[in-house]
């Protein structure tokens, strides 16, 4: 009997997150040690540890709740599109958990610069979605897919419409 096809198990997770991981990373040590350091508020240092660290904390609840209430990776052997815990307030709650976490670490960094890191991820992390791992869904569950997609943001958590 032919094994039924579906997604790759890890797909383009990497090559998403690590440049993610990789630009803050780097813009919050060059924040440090020479560049940006004009880029400090004072003033904003509390509230962007606060808002920081409550980003960190909803980005790991995310990635936990994807993979392990939701079990994300069973989801994709069996075949199942996950539409129910948080895939119903986001399509990409892993991506959008190292999203979210990538924000934290720049807020608390507190410097105004950085906060062009975010939009370059969320552009690069868009454009790739489009056109893999959407790509990629359309064609396995079609309808059922367009119908979620209609319903539920990409990247960024909401509650879902209509």
């Amino acid at each position: 009997m032919k094994e039924k096809k579906h997604l790759p198990v890890i797909g383009v997770g990497p090559i998403i997150v690590i440049p993610q991981l990789l630009l803050t990373a780097v813009g919050i040590i060059a924040s440090r040690l020479w560049c940006f350091t004009f880029g400090k508020v004072q003033i904003l240092k509390y509230p962007f540890l606060i808002l920081g660290s409550l980003m960190i904390l909803g980005g790991i609840y995310l990635w936990y709740s994807a993979n392990y209430r939701e079990k994300v990776f069973d989801g994709i052997v069996e075949n199942r599109l996950i539409t129910t815990g948080v895939y119903s307030i986001v399509r990409n709650p892993i991506y959008s958990a190292f999203f979210m976490v990538c924000i934290g670490a720049v807020l608390i960094a507190n410097n105004l610069i950085l906060l062009l890191t975010p939009v370059l991820c969320w552009i690069y992390m868009t454009i790739l979605l489009i056109h893999t791992e959407e790509k990629w869904l359309r064609g396995m569950y079609g309808q059922e897919y367009e119908a979620y997609c209609k319903k539920v943001n990409r990247c960024i958590p909401w509650f879902p419409k209509g």
